[in-house]
């Protein structure tokens, strides 16, 4: 079946970027895979499936590839000349002489693992004949928004950083003002966006994907994980945190 040989694909990607890892001595390499994980199943699942809406297929396409590149060559800039992150630090630590198979499966293919998994609506858009209609644009209309939220503010924040008088203060403006985390909202609309999309091709289970990811962004590497460590690091963040929407864009308390 197509959406297994797109496992195969993606965790076949992984292991060649673990083997690039392990002579870099730097796990971080595989942050910007992230984006382009998806990019490639996509079109894995366009070219290899006969069937399916045309319209919808490259509509899809056009969509993921946009959000995935964009991500992907964010976080390869972002991570230039860094090191190694942190929490790829702390894995070395727990795991030992044996990080060199753990951080196989705990990252190298974990990471494809969960891509494929979420990568379903994907699958399923274009795979049907459906014609395109209303959930479709309602769809393209979320993404949209998402985007510019995601794209937004990584680029507001990316200002904010390059200026040295803003060291040690909170960006607070610009889309930071509705909510604490406008970037990984956009990520999760943008999910949604594929999910109706998705949807209007007659299928409900590939809900599970936006799902999965908004339990992912809010619960495991996204708001949960940053604010922990922001609460410690950041002077006024408690202030920040009372006056303004935690994920949700949404005009800030006086």
């Amino acid at each position: 079946m197509i959406y297994f040989d797109a496992l195969a694909l993606l965790i076949g990607f992984g292991t060649l970027l673990w083997l690039i890892s392990l002579y870099l001595k730097d796990s971080s390499i595989v942050d910007p895979l992230w984006g382009l994980l998806f990019v490639g199943a996509v079109w894995f699942y366009f070219s290899q499936t006969e069937i399916g809406n045309l319209d919808r297929k490259w509509l899809l396409s056009i969509l993921v590839t946009i959000w995935g590149v964009r991500l992907s060559t964010y976080l390869f800039w972002r991570n230039w000349g860094k090191g190694e992150d942190y929490r790829y630090q702390n894995f070395r630590k727990n795991w030992g002489k044996h990080y060199w198979w753990g951080s196989l499966l705990q990252v190298f293919w974990l990471q494809p693992f969960l891509a494929w998994l979420i990568s379903y609506p994907l699958f399923i858009a274009q795979v049907s004949e459906v014609p395109l209609n209303g959930l479709d644009y309602l769809g393209v209309a979320l993404w949209l928004v998402g985007f510019v939220f995601e794209a937004g503010g990584d680029y507001q924040l990316t200002r904010f950083k390059s200026n040295p008088e803003n060291k040690g203060k909170l960006l607070t403006t610009g889309l930071w003002k509705y909510t604490r985390h406008p970037n990984y909202f956009g990520d999760t609309a943008c999910w949604w966006g594929y999910g109706l999309i998705a949807l209007a091709s007659g299928s409900y289970v590939q809900l599970f994907a936006p799902i999965l990811m908004t339990f992912l962004l809010l619960k495991i590497s996204g708001v949960a994980m940053l604010e922990k460590g922001l609460k410690k690091t950041k002077p006024g963040y408690e202030e920040y945190v009372r006056k303004t929407s935690s994920f949700l864009p949404w005009f800030p308390k006086k």
